[in-house]
Parts: C-alpha cells; sequence; structure tokens
C-alpha cells in the first residue's frame, strides 16, 4: 500500500491540476467557497467565471455575511441549484469570525455535508482525514473490487488508503485521478498509476453501475411586461428559484405569443412559453432592463431575454 500511495504522489506531481486556484491557497473561505461552488458545476467555468467573480464582490467570510441575500443570490445567478447560495449565506453569518476546524462542527452549519466538511479540514486546515467524492468513491469502488459498497465502508476503504505523510496531496490526487483517468465510461486503466493492484481493472463497468437518471418534464408559461425601459418581475414563491425574482406566471394563451425555448434545471426538463402583456395584477418589482444580469434572476430568466430584448 506504501509502494502505491508513492506511486499517486508522484503521478499527481507530474500530472495533478494544481493550476486550480484554490489549492494554491490557505484562506480557508476561499476554499470552502471552491467545495460549494464545485459541487453541481463545471471545474472550469467555476475557475474562469464564478470563483474570480464572487470572491471580486465577497472576499472574505464577513464580507458575505453583512451582503444582503439578494446581492449574493444576483452573484450566484447562473450557477443553479440555488438553495447552494442561500446555505453559503446563512453559513457565513453564522461564522463571520471563520470556519471550525472540526469536521462534526462543520457539518452542523447549513449546506456542509460530510464530504464538504472533511474536504475543508484536509485542503485547508491540513488534517489526516480521507475525503470521499463522486471521483474519489469510484475509483476506491474499482481499486478495493466493491461491487456493492455502502457510503460507510467506501469511507473506510478511503481511510485504510490515506496517505498519512501527505493526506492532502494524498487526497487531492485521488481526486483527480478519477477525474481524469479512472472514467465512468471507458477508463483509462492502461495509465493509471494504481493499475499495478486495481482488484477491478479486469471488468471496471462493474463496479460503477449507476441507475439512469430520470427527468420531469415541465411546460412554463411566464409574462413579458415592459414599461419605460423596465421588466415586470415578481418574488418566486415555487421550489426551484425560491426568493430570487421571476417573470410573472400566466396562464397559457393563443394571443400574444413572444416564443419558447428550452431549458434544464437540475431534475426538471422546461419547455418555457413567452407571452407579451399589457398588465399584470400582482405584486411587481419593476426592474430596469440594464441591471438584469445583476438582479436576483435566475439564468431561465435570462436566457428569456432574446425574446424582448
Amino acid at each position: 500500500m506504501k509502494k502505491m500511495q508513492n506511486t499517486l504522489l508522484k503521478w499527481y506531481e507530474i500530472f495533478g491540476r494544481h493550476e486550480l486556484p484554490w489549492r494554491n491557497t490557505n484562506d480557508i473561505y476561499h476554499i470552502y467557497l471552491s467545495e460549494i461552488m464545485l459541487q453541481q458545476t463545471q471545474v472550469n467555468r467555476v475557475r474562469d467565471e464564478y470563483y474570480p467573480q464572487f470572491l471580486e464582490k465577497f472576499p472574505t467570510l464577513k464580507a458575505l455575511a453583512d451582503a444582503p441575500l439578494d446581492e449574493v443570490l444576483a452573484s450566484w445567478s447562473g450557477l443553479g441549484y440555488y438553495s447552494r447560495a442561500r446555505n453559503l449565506h446563512k453559513t457565513a453569518i453564522l461564522s463571520k469570525d471563520g470556519l471550525p476546524d472540526c469536521p462534526k462542527a462543520l457539518e452542523k452549519l447549513p449546506g456542509i455535508g460530510q464530504y464538504t466538511a472533511s474536504a475543508i479540514c484536509s485542503f485547508g486546515y491540513h488534517q489526516n482525514i480521507p475525503v470521499v467524492d463522486t471521483n474519489i468513491a469510484r475509483v476506491m469502488k474499482r481499486y478495493f473490487a466493491l461491487e456493492t459498497s455502502t457510503n460507510d465502508l467506501i469511507w473506510k476503504k478511503a481511510d485504510e488508503f490515506l496517505n498519512h505523510k501527505d493526506s492532502r496531496d494524498h487526497n487531492l490526487a485521488l481526486m483527480d485521478l478519477g477525474s481524469l483517468i479512472c472514467l465512468p465510461k471507458n477508463p483509462k486503466c492502461d495509465i493509471c498509476p494504481l493499475q499495478e493492484v486495481c482488484l477491478g481493472k479486469d471488468e471496471p463497468e462493474i463496479y460503477t453501475k449507476t441507475k439512469k437518471k430520470e427527468y420531469e418534464n415541465l411546460e412554463l408559461f411566464y409574462g413579458v411586461l415592459i414599461q419605460n425601459n423596465q421588466i415586470a418581475l415578481t418574488p418566486s414563491t415555487g421550489k426551484m428559484y425560491k426568493k430570487m425574482l421571476e417573470l410573472p406566471i400566466v396562464d397559457p394563451i393563443d394571443e400574444n405569443f413572444l416564443g419558447s425555448f428550452k431549458h434544464s434545471y437540475t431534475k426538471y426538463r422546461l419547455t418555457v412559453n413567452l407571452y407579451k402583456l399589457d398588465s399584470f395584477d400582482g405584486d411587481i418589482v419593476w426592474t430596469h432592463l440594464d441591471k438584469l444580469d445583476t438582479s436576483p434572476v435566475s439564468s431561465l430568466t435570462k436566457k428569456a431575454k432574446k425574446f424582448f430584448n
């Protein structure tokens, strides 16, 4: 096992993603933010767009805590899964003076589960604890040939394999190995540094069977009301865009149809229909069209802009 640990670290030294900005800082808040963003967003988009922009506006945990939720949601717009932003804001308010360095204490904070807590403690506080994300779990299942496995068993195996001399780089190496080599489909076993003793290399697909994701198709109907270069938005009451602003929901009609488009959100596949309105009887927040991109609106609302610009 020591031999494989050393081989893994040598591989990581050469092929690891050392350029990622959150790997080149000891700022716990920055590391925490990256972990929350990376939960449902591709690495490149986080690195190139959302992470630097968010930190420019909220450079510290205190700055985030002191900001209105609307501003936080506006800066999160486009990332989706907005409960992440709301929990991020709640945690900042509860931890203005800094995040705790104990996994159990971290897990008591909004939006922080076992993985995020362990990642903060390993990557930020340099503690000798295992980290298991989706990529590492896949590596563990194949490396130990775990055809049927529980979450507890995977974490146990990750702990057994942990390199206590350099646990941070060990965990990052496993993460990169799963992301770059031990892929869900067509893993590159021939260039894997662990291939020599990997128990699942001959039939890797057996140990990573996943259920086909099921999506729910929904059809939505929104109205577009523009006056004096301002657009009428309403506070969302639905589960998808809670506490954000959206276009007014209307009943489907035949007149004043502007167009439709497709949009995806978590488990939903949406068909969005837009209609021109002359008036709307309900709570309205008038938003200047030029400020729509910096308002707390969803990517769905931003996508609708092409129909009324």
